[in-house]
């Protein structure tokens, strides 16, 4: 059944979220555009009542209210403003450190970067998901996790060429269509930015928290601020911030050399007021085990690698809220 599961879920994420129609081109009316250069100005006064009128109607609406996925209890976003921090690399080891802290807890990792979905290799999974009699995508799972990504529904080489109302379709497919069983956290890995995917996500299902990954460096900390600055507006707790590729150890002379600067996420995290969950050093090790498929948490539980993201994970839980019942 893999092959129709996966060109299911593409067919779906074609539809406009909530099934509504598309948009169309606006009507021009009589006395408006170049043939009518000088308008009336009573009708151009109305028009402009009628957006005001409109936009009001639009924001009592206020946010859509939030709908928690079905049998998961807690979920817990990864994000960065910046694209090459190690967020994905992060999220793979945190998922593998929650459930190594306790192995009674379930653990499940979605990649909501659609465009550029790295969980399924460093996971080691390959394959389409199965459907279930329900019509629901079942998770591919390894080393525990659960796991789902656009990279099981398409080619590893091919790019997805969406606009932002397919892309957001598509996260919602991965959030409700797939069966989750039932888990204690499910971690999502986020993509880049501050964009439609983070927005779609916030607003449409409850998050017990939000981590923020950067490196030192100045340019990756003022994208990491307006990605806590959004979680604030969307009123999602931000539970901390990770500094990733905090020092660089020579393994030879054990020289350690600051390559993308020193304490910049903790002096960002003090100017907003949060905590430091943690560093996690630039290691090779981190690098060729991800890029192996054999997260350094799984195949070096012993190294200061494995034992930061451990310590990251416990940190995240103490935070977290109560679950529910």
């Amino acid at each position: 059944m893999g092959a129709p599961a996966w060109r299911w879920a593409l067919r779906a994420a074609r539809l406009p979220v909530g099934g509504g129609r598309a948009p169309t081109a606006p009507r021009r009316h009589p006395g408006c555009g170049p043939a009518a250069p000088f308008a009336d100005s009573a009708s151009s006064s109305s028009r402009v009542e009628a957006l005001r009128d409109k936009r009001v109607r639009i924001l009592s609406r206020g946010l859509p209210k939030q709908k928690p996925i079905e049998g998961v209890k807690q979920v817990v976003v990864l994000a960065s403003g910046k694209g090459g921090v190690g967020k994905s690399t992060t999220a793979v080891n945190i998922a593998l450190a929650l459930a190594a802290n306790d192995s009674t807890k379930e653990v499940g990792l979605l990649d909501a970067d659609v465009y550029g979905p790295s969980i399924p290799k460093m996971m080691n999974l390959k394959g389409n998901p199965e459907l279930t009699t329900k019509n629901l995508m079942r998770p591919l799972k390894n080393y525990g996790i659960a796991c789902m990504s656009m990279g099981f529904l398409i080619e590893e080489t091919a790019p997805v060429v969406w606009r932002g109302l397919m892309v957001m379709s598509a996260v919602e497919k991965l959030l409700r269509q797939v069966d989750w069983g039932h888990l204690d956290y499910l971690v999502i890995d986020m993509p880049p930015g501050t964009g439609d995917v983070q927005l779609s996500v916030s607003q449409n299902i409850p998050i017990a928290g939000a981590v923020i990954i950067s490196t030192p460096q100045d340019v990756a900390l003022l994208d990491a601020r307006k990605g806590a600055e959004m979680f604030r507006k969307v009123h999602v707790p931000v539970l901390g911030l990770v500094q990733n590729m905090s020092v660089f150890q020579c393994p030879k002379c054990k020289h350690e050399t600051h390559i993308f600067g020193a304490d910049g996420v903790r002096d960002l995290a003090k100017t907003l007021g949060l905590d430091i969950l943690g560093d996690i050093p630039l290691h090779v090790n981190i690098r060729e085990t991800c890029d192996s498929g054999q997260p350094v948490v799984i195949s070096q539980p012993q190294s200061d690698a494995a034992k930061a993201y451990l310590k990251i994970a416990m940190e995240i839980v103490r935070r977290l809220p109560v679950p529910p019942a």
